[in-house]
This record gives structure tokens, C-alpha cells and sequence, in this order.
């Protein structure tokens, strides 16, 4: 899926469901949940939960995990663009300039 196509469906998904109704504050909020759900997701691929009361879960689902936690964290990122009237085109390509000159002589 190329990334303009997958931000008009997240905005179209998103629309539908009224999640688009909330302001970037709360979006920020959702934003940090899914933030931490991914840190959990992390931990638990590269050094385990290792909590008893929680059954431990296989190489591939963990994997699984981390992938739709990312997507999570990509979804509120591309809504809370749209608030702004930015793509995610507009993001990496302002990332990828600022970088670049930032350590154009290291």
C-alpha cells in the first residue's frame, strides 16, 4: 500500500467511526496510549513480559504485535496531520530535509 493511499483510507475509517471529531489535544492522548502499548510491544519481542499471569505469546505473534502497534501509532499520526492540512508525504520529506542539513558535515 503506497502511504497516500493508506492515509485516505485511515482518514475515510476514521471519518466513519466520528474518531476524527476529536481535537489534536485528545489525538495527542491517543496518540502517547498507542505510543506506550508499542513500548510494550517492544519490550516483549526483545526481552520478554515475563509476567505469569499473562500467557506468553510466540516469536511470530509478538512480531504480529509490534507491526499493528506501529500501525496504531502511524494511524494517529496521519489523523492528527490531517487536523493540520499535512501529509505524511509533506512530514517525511521535512524530516528527511531537516536531517540532512543537520548533519550534512558529520
Amino acid at each position: 500500500m503506497q502511504l497516500a493511499d493508506a492515509e485516505k483510507w485511515m482518514k475515510e475509517f476514521y471519518e466513519k467511526r466520528g474518531w476524527t471529531e476529536y481535537g489534536p489535544f485528545i489525538r495527542v492522548g491517543f496518540l502517547m496510549e498507542e505510543a506506550g502499548e508499542l513500548a510494550r510491544a517492544v519490550r516483549a519481542y526483545e526481552i520478554g513480559r515475563d509476567r505469569p499471569d499473562e500467557k506468553e505469546s510466540t516469536r511470530a505473534e509478538q512480531k504480529q504485535e509490534l507491526i499493528e502497534e506501529m500501525g496504531d501509532v502511524i494511524g494517529n499520526i496521519a489523523i492528527l496531520a490531517d487536523m493540520y492540512g499535512v501529509s505524511l508525504e509533506d512530514v517525511m520529506k521535512a524530516h528527511q530535509e531537516k536531517l540532512t542539513k543537520r548533519f550534512e558535515h558529520a
